[in-house]
């Protein structure tokens, strides 16, 4: 499970400061969440579509990587227009499908995509340590930062357990199927993938406290803000006003 595919690219993005791409990011996740404007938000959108378009990815792990969200998002489409009170607009099924709850819907959509591809763009070009080495240098407690890494770098660790375990089942010929063996099978998956974690886990930390971990994480380079990440964290500034100037001034989706 390759975790840091978009880290390896030579764009824009690629070499600018991650101090500058975090903050970026958090500033317009925030406007961008916090927004309810068409304006403000096909701004967010429009900005994130461009920025994974400089950043040159490749569009086929961007599609995947968004789609997942997106499958999560569908759900609220066969909820909120039903569940949701005002004008009317048709009845499907004997329900009333409402205004209201299509643009509530299509308003979360458009915010998760424009959240999803910023933060791609942005923080997926960068490694899981310069991102680390960018929250220490931004004055992040350490708790956190420390959170943040060990549960970005473990996620594949857990991932390669998953699939040696599943592995062994189908080795075993298990075939999943609707019955209560299959359940069991899987809860007994489930179980195990718990049980090595905490094993895995436990021999990381007699690991690091025999090389003397104390909870500071040293680093030996350090960033260093040039011209190109002055001007970047200026564009950005002027993108997170100019979506506020549009959600101030502009329309109710």
């Amino acid at each position: 499970m390759h975790l840091e595919e978009f880290a390896e690219g030579h764009s824009i993005w690629h070499r600018m400061d991650p101090r500058v791409k975090i903050l970026g990011v958090l500033s317009m996740a925030v406007v961008t969440a916090v927004s309810d404007k068409a304006s403000a938000l096909l701004f967010a959108l429009g900005f994130a579509v461009c920025a994974i378009v400089i950043a040159r990815l490749d569009t086929r792990q961007v599609i995947i990587r968004i789609g997942v969200i997106n499958g999560f998002v569908l759900f609220l489409w066969f909820f909120l227009p039903f569940t949701t009170q005002g004008e009317v607009m048709a009845q499907l099924g004997g329900l009333d499908v409402s205004r209201e709850g299509i643009i509530l819907a299509l308003t979360i959509t458009v915010k998760a995509n424009a959240i999803a591809g910023i933060t791609i763009a942005l923080l997926g070009t960068s490694t899981i340590f310069d991102l680390v080495h960018g929250l220490v240098h931004l004055r992040v407690p350490q708790r956190i930062v420390q959170l943040f890494f060990f549960t970005y770098r473990y996620i594949s660790v857990i991932h390669r357990e998953y699939l040696s375990l599943r592995a062994s089942m189908r080795l075993r010929c298990f075939k999943p199927r609707t019955d209560f063996h299959t359940y069991r099978s899987i809860a007994y998956l489930v179980g195990m993938l718990f049980v090595r974690s905490l094993d895995r886990s436990e021999r990381i930390y007699q690991a690091m406290v025999l090389r003397g971990f104390s909870g500071t994480f040293w680093t030996l380079d350090h960033f260093h803000m040039r011209r190109s990440d002055w001007a970047a964290l200026a564009m950005m500034v002027i993108l997170v006003v100019a979506q506020i100037v549009l959600q101030v001034s502009g329309g109710i989706l």
